[in-house]
């Protein structure tokens, strides 16, 4: 849909949903921001937004109506500003008083409001990932660099002021040349439970708005917000929720190399019996030329019984560089080499990225490019690796444990990583008989056509999934 259809076509009233303020608006020295999007990372841009000099938070935008007034309430009741309330994101593009939008609404959204919001000529902070699927991500780029705008990806490890010491000290090759990566989604979760009828939102919220370009399907989870994770239409599961920030990482510290050339992965659901369908244990590898890449998502407790939190050398969140005169464990905050003997060597401490979000401020009040952290074509390169790997899983099928034991005894370090896997489904009794391993389909990447390579029914199957099917009035241009 053309950002001014809904203007031209639409009698919705404009004192909708309004709450007006003399200091809603920004002095002409300010950047004036709207923040779409007021679950989970919304609240969190709140702050940034308010924490960040020359910023000024002017509107909020949600589909939820409860959620927005409990937002605008906060806000008023913490800062003392009342901000106008909008429930449909088009009149937030359309509104000559807005600077700049941050987007933080489910992921199945982030591609067509980036693009909107090009064409509306606001400048742009949009969550992780950048994109639900890869074509899509290419088209986010193809609108900034037509429109000119600014746009930082919300990747906040690249402004993590430790880390920007620590990752070209490994990349200087002061620890020797890098031998492997590999990143960590060790998350305590629960199931999202199994309703034997389909959920049907309240009426504060606009389902049709909320729903955007994805497909109409019955939802059987208890909870409309954040459980949309655990779905394809509207998320990546944990590999495409937490994992970007440490594909990111991993990208980072080997160079910003382009698309992997391969890539297989392997899991399940395990345990829950839920209505969720992305895997909840998950284990990818790809290839960066001669270095391997693996990422391990697992987000069942270590015993059902006994919910601690499963780690890998101390670590659950971020990465493990593997050198040849050390190792680097750490990831947002900051992390340590240590030696052979399992000695630490060295730490850098980080800050978490705190001045990822006024990085972008100062980035769109100067107009340059260049100054950007996480550009939005960073953003998408690394945003593409947890969607290679769901397409790999995907394109799999259900197997018993022999078939995963035989493809893992094929690496040894593949191999250690199936074990510790195997031992953890084995705390939770888990039946393999009723519960199967999904065992992808290894796949070969054209990096050029942002394809997968081959013209047999894998590779078919493989690149349907590259792109969505979208919702015909709510559909991501191919020409922007």
């Amino acid at each position: 849909m053309k950002r001014r259809t809904f203007i031209k076509t639409s009698a919705l009233a404009a004192s909708a949903f309004y709450i007006g303020s003399s200091r809603a608006y920004a002095t002409s020295d300010e950047l004036r921001i709207a923040v779409i999007g007021l679950n989970g990372k919304g609240k969190s841009a709140i702050k940034d937004v308010f924490r960040t000099d020359g910023a000024r938070l002017v509107t909020i935008c949600d589909a939820d109506t409860d959620v927005m007034a409990k937002r605008a309430a906060d806000i008023e009741k913490d800062h003392g500003v009342k901000v106008q309330q909008v429930q449909d994101y088009r009149r937030v593009l359309d509104d000559p008083n807005i600077d700049a939008i941050t987007i933080t609404t489910p992921n199945h959204w982030h591609a067509l409001m980036a693009i909107q919001g090009c064409q509306a000529g606001k400048d742009i902070y949009c969550e992780k990932p950048v994109c639900h699927n890869i074509w899509e991500g290419r088209r986010i780029i193809e609108a900034q660099k037509k429109y000119g705008r600014i746009i930082q990806s919300g990747l906040q490890n690249r402004s993590d002021d430790g880390l920007l010491e620590a990752f070209p000290a490994i990349m200087s090759g002061e620890f020797g040349k890098i031998q492997m990566a590999r990143g960590l989604c060790y998350k305590n979760r629960k199931g999202i439970g199994k309703r034997s009828t389909p959920l049907i939102p309240g009426k504060n919220v606009d389902y049709d708005l909320w729903l955007g370009p994805a497909k109409d399907e019955p939802i059987y989870r208890d909870n409309l917000h954040y459980d949309w994770h655990w779905s394809w239409n509207t998320g990546n599961g944990d590999i495409g929720n937490q994992g970007p920030h440490e594909f990111d990482l991993i990208r980072w510290v080997l160079g910003d190399p382009g698309h992997p050339s391969e890539v297989v992965s392997f899991g399940g659901r395990f345990g829950w019996k839920d209505a969720g369908v992305t895997p909840n244990m998950h284990i990818a590898s790809l290839k960066f030329g001669d270095i391997p890449v693996l990422f391990e998502v697992r987000d069942l407790y270590i015993n059902p019984e006994t919910p601690a939190a499963s780690n890998y050398k101390g670590h659950r969140i971020g990465v493990i560089i593997t050198c040849e005169g050390g190792e680097f464990r750490g990831g947002r905050g900051g992390g340590s080499i240590y030696d052979e003997n399992n000695k630490k060597i060295k730490t850098w401490k980080g800050d978490a990225g705190f001045d990822h979000y006024p990085n972008f401020v100062r980035a769109v009040k100067s107009r340059k490019q260049d100054s950007l952290r996480c550009p939005i074509e960073t953003g998408y390169m690394s945003s593409v690796l947890p969607h290679m790997c769901n397409i790999s899983y995907r394109a799999g099928q259900e197997v018993a444990p022999k078939r995963v034991e035989s493809f893992a005894s094929k690496d040894d370090t593949l191999q250690e990583t199936y074990e510790r896997f195997k031992k953890h489904l084995g705390d939770w009794n888990v039946d393999f008989k009723s519960e199967k391993w999904n065992m992808g389909r290894k796949l070969r990447f054209d990096a050029n056509k942002e394809q997968f390579k081959g013209k047999n029914e894998l590779a078919q199957s493989a690149n349907s999934m590259i792109k969505d099917n979208y919702r015909s009035k709510f559909s991501v241009p191919a020409a922007v």
